[in-house]
């Protein structure tokens, strides 16, 4: 790896004339892809790397922090990566998208929603939050690639913030993994706009959405809208990207009858091959309140899932307490295809096709030729 950009997070506390982290990143920068933003007069610029399509003055920031007008020109991150991690593709979770494959895994910082309940909040609040302090460490496309393969990676994702806001990034080191045979994907909220899309649609692999509600209040609580997030998930499917949902399961916020009968509904409605995880939430970050999310919970909102049509409904953060819903199934004869404890693999049944042993139905997703064992079921540093 390239060496680190300083951390001035300490020296800071005492020197007040030390720069900000803002400041710091403005000089991980470079100008934003053309198709990512257009000129709305002479004072401001329009971006539209994510669904705020914020109309930015010259000088200011958008609501993600980390895209700004410089002079009437729009610069996006680029040249560092915050966290570099090599994680099982089920942690994305990806189970439909080579299944035991390691995901080489990295982030860089900032997102345009503020979630209470951010698991990743170190890097995706780290300008919003003075609390949230990452190191930044400088790289480039090349490196990471080469990297990702050393180190046996079947798949390079970009995670640990939002992604969609640093898409330029994203899709230089994409292109670099592409060129080594690798496949790509998005661990992200899914607040799109129909440009960032079509801008990452030949890059792209994969692309696992966060579903957090299915209510706009609730989605205006964590800084955001429910349509664009919609939008996405509709467009993702109909450009043939391969598409996972997560809704993380928070009592009181998004588990009623209701809200889950309305939300399995419209993914079934993209696509009833569509698979939804919904996962277990123990508090975080700015939300200890709700009681941690019960297997019980869990096992009731699959069933309003699968009874609305889904044919691949899984439970998470819950290994061994929810049954058979770690596993996937045949659609068409129920068969047990893969056996799944947490993050690993214990029986691998598809046919090189991706088809059912039993019953020979072809089963969605994006399937290796052969299952070659899985390197790790825990995630790791990369060497």
């Amino acid at each position: 790896m390239c060496p680190a950009v300083p951390d001035f997070s300490i020296l800071r506390r005492y020197n007040t004339n030390m720069p900000t982290l803002a400041e710091l990143l403005e000089r991980q920068t470079r100008e934003a892809a053309p198709e990512l933003y257009e000129r709305i007069d002479d004072r401001r610029i329009r971006c539209y790397a994510c669904g705020h399509a914020c109309p930015i003055p010259d000088g200011a920031a958008g609501v993600c922090r980390v895209r700004f007008n410089r002079g009437g020109r729009l610069m996006a991150p680029w040249g560092y990566a915050a966290g570099v991690q090599c994680d099982p593709i089920e942690k994305k979770p990806f189970f439909h998208a080579r299944p035991g494959a390691l995901a080489y895994s990295f982030g860089m910082l900032g997102c345009d929603l503020h979630c209470a309940y951010c698991q990743n909040w170190i890097t995706s609040q780290a300008i919003r939050d003075p609390r949230a302090v990452s190191p930044a460490l400088g790289a480039d496309p090349e490196t990471l690639a080469r990297d990702a393969v050393r180190q046996g990676a079947a798949v390079v994702v970009s995670t640990y913030n939002e992604p969609l806001i640093t898409s330029e990034w994203a899709v230089a080191i994409f292109k670099a993994a592409k060129a080594a045979g690798l496949m790509t994907g998005y661990v992200s909220n899914g607040n799109g706009t129909p440009r960032v899309l079509e801008y990452l649609r030949p890059w792209i692999d994969l692309f696992k959405v966060d579903l957090k509600s299915f209510d706009d209040r609730h989605y205006r609580q964590l800084g955001g809208r429910l349509e664009p997030i919609l939008d996405t998930i509709r467009r993702l499917h109909a450009m043939g990207v391969w598409v996972e949902i997560v809704t993380l399961l928070i009592a009181g916020f998004n588990d009623s009858e209701d809200e889950l009968e309305r939300l399995t509904s419209f993914v079934a409605g993209v696509s009833p091959e569509i698979p939804w995880h919904v996962t277990a939430f123990h508090g975080d970050y700015k939300m200890t309140d709700p009681p941690d999310t019960t297997p019980d919970m869990l096992l009731r909102a699959a069933a309003v899932g699968r009874r609305n049509g889904l044919r691949y409904v899984y439970a998470g953060n819950a290994p061994g307490a929810v049954g058979h819903l770690e596993d996937t199934h045949c659609h068409g004869c129920g068969a047990r295809l893969i056996e799944r404890d947490g993050y690993r693999i214990r029986a691998y049944r598809l046919t090189p096709d991706g088809a059912c042993p039993t019953c020979h139905t072809a089963i969605p997703g994006r399937w290796a030729a052969q299952f070659d064992g899985q390197i790790t079921a825990r995630p790791f540093r990369p060497n």
